[in-house]
């Protein structure tokens, strides 16, 4: 039986996971609420628990209805004026105790929003659907199916499952084609590495698809995360990004998918305030120089200059030919677009390229970014 971690208090670890999920859905959230094209906003806690730990430490539901709220209930003023998009909650718990704890503090938490509110109704009060059932049979439900695939409906689904077995390629690849839609699921990379040739394990993973290297247990979650790529259609424009978090001697992780190059801009930005270094772990996963140490150089990373190198070298041999193909191809690595606008700049000083079109250093909301060619000289 699965370890119930709302009994006791959460482990930093587990509060790590909670603050990501919690900042990337702060960056998710304005984004869909305030586009004119989007009915309604879908917000999915398939495991979503009971809600808060034992000594009151908000679970992941109510800290997305929270930040659905907002400081100072300012998206709730906002839904108040503008009546859309239609913002609703679906929360899903199979052990039927822990969702009915799961309504009762909803409803406390409505409860409090509402004595602090000058406004008698409440815009989330209807705003809740929840389940108790098995994950499997709920992601084929045909309700759930359409509102996925419906492209006037934003979606922002969490997958907090416990260990690995939930999120199969089916699962996944449901998720990948379902338009509108961003994802952030939690696997226990660690116990897929230790148990990778027995029936639990392969009857979910075909193992042959999956290499460790003993040497760098750090990056067990990197080897899933390629596993789960190399799943993604090869025609599909599409971005993933993990964030490994270390418990000890074992490594978890989280990975984030979105078929926009916003919605990967936006994890990101979230994952490099998490780690300065690499913006994908929280055990210093390339092994970089720190504060402190004789060769630590603030503001560079390992990973920053490997992508930095690679960038410069598909731009000379003509494999990055356009700023929106160099800003993308960054995203794509795990890095802020940014890093590509620094490597150009220095291919133009030192008249390695030069440019056709107008030159901008655009490198955020990068899908409305003015294109322009580059000329290798």
């Amino acid at each position: 039986m699965a370890k119930d971690i709302n009994k006791s208090e959460f482990t930093e670890e587990t509060k790590l996971k909670l603050d990501i999920f919690r900042e990337c859905f702060r960056e998710w959230y304005p984004v869909f609420l305030h586009n004119p094209y989007i009915k309604r906003l879908f917000i999915y806690d398939m495991f979503a628990g009971s809600g808060k730990d034992s000594i009151g430490n908000l679970g992941s539901p109510l800290i997305l209805l929270q930040e659905a709220i907002g400081e100072n209930q300012q998206h709730c003023e906002y839904l108040r004026k503008n009546k859309t998009p239609v913002v609703l909650f679906g929360f899903n718990e199979k052990d039927e105790k822990k969702k009915s704890e799961l309504e009762s503090h909803v409803e406390k938490e409505i409860a409090a929003c509402k004595r602090r509110c000058q406004h008698e109704d409440c815009v989330f009060e209807k705003s809740f659907s929840y389940k108790h059932d098995d994950f499997q049979e709920l992601i084929k439900n045909p309700i759930l199916q359409k509102a996925l695939n419906n492209r006037q409906y934003g979606k922002f689904v969490l997958l907090d499952q416990y260990g690995f077995k939930q999120i199969t390629d089916d699962v996944f690849l449901r998720l990948v084609n379902a338009p509108k839609t961003d994802f952030i699921f939690f696997i226990a990379s660690s116990f897929i590495k230790r148990f990778k040739e027995l029936p639990a394990v392969t009857a979910y993973f075909k193992k042959e698809n999956i290499s460790f290297d003993e040497t760098k247990p750090k990056e067990c979650h990197r080897v899933i995360t390629n596993y789960f790529r190399a799943l993604l259609p090869s025609d599909k424009e599409y971005y993933l990004h993990s964030f490994t978090i270390q418990k000890g001697k074992n490594y978890y992780g989280l990975i984030f998918g979105s078929n926009h190059s916003l919605g990967m801009e936006k994890f990101l930005r979230v994952c490099w305030r998490q780690d300065e270094f690499a913006g994908e772990s929280n055990c210093n996963i390339n092994n970089d120089f720190q504060a402190g140490e004789l060769f630590h150089v603030p503001g560079v990373s390992n990973k920053k200059q490997v992508v930095s190198n690679k960038i410069m070298k598909r731009i000379l041999s003509q494999q990055i030919t356009s700023n929106i193909e160099g800003l993308k191809y960054a995203l794509q690595c795990g890095c802020e677009p940014k890093i590509y606008v620094e490597v150009i700049d220095k291919l133009r000083k030192y008249n390695q390229v030069t440019i056709d079109g107008v030159f901008n250093r655009t490198a955020a909301n990068i899908h409305n970014a003015k294109p322009y060619n580059i000329v290798v000289l």
